[in-house]
Protein backbone atom coordinates (compact mmCIF):
# COMPACT_ATOMS: atom_id res chain seq x y z
CA UNK A 1 0.00 0.00 0.00
CA UNK A 2 1.35 3.45 -0.93
CA UNK A 3 1.08 6.31 1.54
CA UNK A 4 1.42 9.68 -0.13
CA UNK A 5 1.73 13.03 1.59
CA UNK A 6 -0.31 15.38 -0.55
CA UNK A 7 -1.30 18.35 1.62
CA UNK A 8 0.50 20.23 4.42
CA UNK A 9 -1.24 22.97 6.42
CA UNK A 10 0.58 26.29 6.77
CA UNK A 11 -0.88 28.48 9.55
CA UNK A 12 -1.00 32.18 8.64
CA UNK A 13 -2.52 35.38 10.00
CA UNK A 14 -3.38 37.06 6.69
CA UNK A 15 -4.45 34.64 3.97
CA UNK A 16 -4.24 37.13 1.10
CA UNK A 17 -0.75 38.30 2.14
CA UNK A 18 0.45 34.70 2.51
CA UNK A 19 -1.05 33.64 -0.81
CA UNK A 20 0.65 36.57 -2.56
CA UNK A 21 3.97 35.69 -0.91
CA UNK A 22 3.86 32.03 -1.94
CA UNK A 23 2.55 32.65 -5.46
CA UNK A 24 4.19 35.95 -6.47
CA UNK A 25 7.47 35.67 -4.59
CA UNK A 26 8.18 31.97 -4.01
CA UNK A 27 6.62 30.84 -7.30
CA UNK A 28 3.99 28.31 -6.15
CA UNK A 29 0.98 27.61 -8.38
CA UNK A 30 -2.41 28.80 -7.12
CA UNK A 31 -4.67 25.74 -7.41
CA UNK A 32 -7.77 26.66 -5.40
CA UNK A 33 -9.11 29.61 -3.44
CA UNK A 34 -12.61 28.82 -2.24
CA UNK A 35 -14.65 30.65 0.38
CA UNK A 36 -16.78 27.70 1.49
CA UNK A 37 -18.70 29.68 4.12
CA UNK A 38 -18.05 32.49 6.63
CA UNK A 39 -15.87 30.21 8.76
CA UNK A 40 -13.98 28.29 6.05
CA UNK A 41 -11.71 29.51 3.27
CA UNK A 42 -9.59 26.89 1.50
CA UNK A 43 -6.47 28.05 -0.41
CA UNK A 44 -4.34 25.32 -1.98
CA UNK A 45 -0.95 26.11 -3.53
CA UNK A 46 1.58 23.76 -5.11
CA UNK A 47 5.33 24.15 -5.66
CA UNK A 48 6.24 23.70 -9.35
CA UNK A 49 6.71 20.00 -10.12
CA UNK A 50 5.52 18.83 -6.68
CA UNK A 51 2.95 16.14 -5.95
CA UNK A 52 2.42 17.70 -2.50
CA UNK A 53 0.57 20.97 -1.96
CA UNK A 54 0.12 23.34 0.93
CA UNK A 55 -3.18 24.59 2.30
CA UNK A 56 -3.94 27.77 4.20
CA UNK A 57 -7.02 29.77 4.90
CA UNK A 58 -9.54 30.29 7.65
CA UNK A 59 -10.89 27.32 9.58
CA UNK A 60 -8.10 25.08 8.24
CA UNK A 61 -5.89 24.40 11.26
CA UNK A 62 -5.63 25.25 14.92
CA UNK A 63 -1.83 25.63 14.72
CA UNK A 64 -0.60 29.09 15.68
CA UNK A 65 0.47 31.27 12.74
CA UNK A 66 4.20 30.87 12.17
CA UNK A 67 4.43 27.54 14.01
CA UNK A 68 5.05 25.33 10.97
CA UNK A 69 8.79 24.67 11.04
CA UNK A 70 11.10 22.97 8.63
CA UNK A 71 8.93 21.99 5.69
CA UNK A 72 11.49 20.74 3.20
CA UNK A 73 11.39 20.90 -0.59
CA UNK A 74 13.90 19.11 -2.82
CA UNK A 75 15.36 21.21 -5.65
CA UNK A 76 17.78 20.30 -8.42
CA UNK A 77 20.10 23.24 -7.80
CA UNK A 78 20.23 25.02 -4.44
CA UNK A 79 22.22 27.96 -5.82
CA UNK A 80 19.76 28.56 -8.67
CA UNK A 81 16.78 28.23 -6.30
CA UNK A 82 18.40 30.72 -3.90
CA UNK A 83 19.00 33.21 -6.71
CA UNK A 84 15.40 32.84 -7.87
CA UNK A 85 14.12 33.55 -4.35
CA UNK A 86 16.43 36.54 -3.92
CA UNK A 87 15.37 37.87 -7.33
CA UNK A 88 11.74 37.72 -6.21
CA UNK A 89 12.46 39.60 -2.98
CA UNK A 90 12.55 36.62 -0.59
CA UNK A 91 15.21 36.75 2.13
CA UNK A 92 17.05 33.45 1.67
CA UNK A 93 19.96 32.07 3.64
CA UNK A 94 23.39 31.35 2.31
CA UNK A 95 23.84 27.79 1.06
CA UNK A 96 24.56 25.37 3.90
CA UNK A 97 26.51 22.40 2.51
CA UNK A 98 26.21 19.16 4.50
CA UNK A 99 27.12 15.56 3.60
CA UNK A 100 23.38 14.84 3.12
CA UNK A 101 22.73 17.81 0.87
CA UNK A 102 22.97 21.55 0.31
CA UNK A 103 20.31 23.68 2.02
CA UNK A 104 18.78 27.12 1.58
CA UNK A 105 16.33 28.36 4.20
CA UNK A 106 13.65 31.04 4.15
CA UNK A 107 10.59 32.11 6.13
CA UNK A 108 7.17 33.39 5.14
CA UNK A 109 5.76 36.66 6.54
CA UNK A 110 4.37 34.81 9.59
CA UNK A 111 7.63 33.01 10.41
CA UNK A 112 6.81 29.55 9.03
CA UNK A 113 10.17 28.14 7.96
CA UNK A 114 11.20 26.26 4.85
CA UNK A 115 14.31 24.41 3.72
CA UNK A 116 15.24 23.81 0.10
CA UNK A 117 17.49 20.76 -0.24
CA UNK A 118 19.71 19.84 -3.15
CA UNK A 119 20.39 16.13 -2.74
CA UNK A 120 24.02 15.01 -2.90
CA UNK A 121 25.11 12.90 -5.85
CA UNK A 122 24.19 9.25 -5.39
CA UNK A 123 27.06 6.76 -5.47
Amino acid sequence: MNWKIELVAIPVTDVDRAKAFYVDQVGFNADHDVQVNDALRFVQLTPPGSACSIVMGTGITDMAPGSQRGVQVVVEDAAAARQELLGRGVAASEIDVQPWGSFVRFSDPDGNTWALQQLPPRP
